[in-house]
């Protein structure tokens, strides 16, 4: 059997009309998977972190090597990805009709303990950043890896019937009458309809503010002086969450260059919720270990399945 070439894979990725609904996703996932099924790459397993592994591509892509996958919640078969994706999709039609997520525990529970749902987001974005892996300038593909996490995650929003957008607000400047300052939103949300479009540009007391980022590093410091901004030029609290993929990176240790490290800063997380303010929440599809260890961390970090059920809707009340 033939491959899939890599190549239709990669414009895919930087095609800027695609990935506009839940189902384009599904079909690039499941095409990047067949791909792995049938050319066969060079498995690595990290030997710090069994858990976690990469593909090395052939000649034809220069040997390139992935970011490092976490093999408990990467789903490598392709039959068995489709299944969870139904399986996803159902349960998003389900939160949808109930309108709620807090419903879903006793309905769901053991799918919810399968923790399905953040495999299926993990294997999907993580197979797109593969994609973008193999270009032979990672530049090329690098924004618009985190473009595509951004929009999956307002598409599994709007999917289970919330209002959300990105969108760019004009922010009042104290003392500088009829001063205006942009600022660029990653994600609204909102279960109500009214006044709610990428081209209003202020922020409604019903909305809440999403950051969407595939890793905290450099990133986690803007985060935290989003909400410190936006709640002091509006003149009242905003609530804002911060949604990340991974905080993990490819690292040398010893003679392997296969290695993991951690980029999660625990300190400055910390240091920026007592000096700035805390998060309105903070949710990972694949959390680092100290995030369930740590008991200061545990306090202000869930994982994704949680927001999808409980934190989002808490919020958007």
């Amino acid at each position: 059997m033939t491959a899939i070439p890599l190549g239709d894979l990669q414009a895919s990725v930087v095609d800027r009309s695609a990935f506009t609904s839940l189902s384009d996703y599904f079909a690039l996932c499941s095409t990047f998977l067949s791909y792995l099924e049938e050319s066969q790459p060079t498995r690595i397993v990290s030997p710090s972190h069994p858990n976690y592994m990469f593909f090395q591509y052939g000649q034809d892509h220069g040997h390139k090597i992935t970011r490092p996958l976490n093999s408990d919640l990467f789903v490598e078969n392709v039959g068995n990805f489709r299944n969870a994706f139904n399986r996803f999709m159902t349960f998003l039609e389900d939160i949808r009709r109930v309108g709620t997520g807090n419903a879903m525990g006793a309905i769901h529970a053991r799918y919810l303990d399968s923790n399905e749902i953040n495999q299926v987001v993990y294997t999907i974005q993580q197979s797109i950043g593969s994609v973008g892996d193999s270009f032979e300038n990672p530049n090329q593909s690098r924004k618009r890896v985190g473009q595509l996490f951004e929009c999956l995650i307002k598409l599994i929003i709007k999917e289970v019937g919330l209002e959300c957008e990105s969108r760019t607000i004009s922010l009042p400047i104290p003392d500088f009458p009829g001063m205006m300052m942009p600022y660029e939103l990653d994600l609204v949300f909102s279960r109500h309809q009214a006044i709610f479009a990428s081209e209003t540009r202020v922020l409604e007391p019903f909305e809440v503010v999403g950051s969407v980022k595939t890793t905290s590093k450099d990133r986690i410091d803007k985060i935290f002086l989003d909400k410190y901004l936006l709640s002091k030029l509006l003149g009242r609290q905003v609530p804002v969450v911060a949604i990340f993929l991974h905080d993990v990176q490819r690292a040398v240790r010893g003679q392997s260059i296969f290695g993991i490290n951690s980029t999660f800063k625990t300190n400055h997380f910390l240091g920026y919720s007592v000096a700035l303010n805390r998060l309105d929440g903070v949710y990972y599809v694949d959390p680092r270990p100290e995030m369930i260890t740590n008991e200061h961390l545990r306090r202000e970090i869930a994982s994704f399945q949680h927001f999808l059920v409980h934190g989002l809707w808490d919020l958007a009340e």
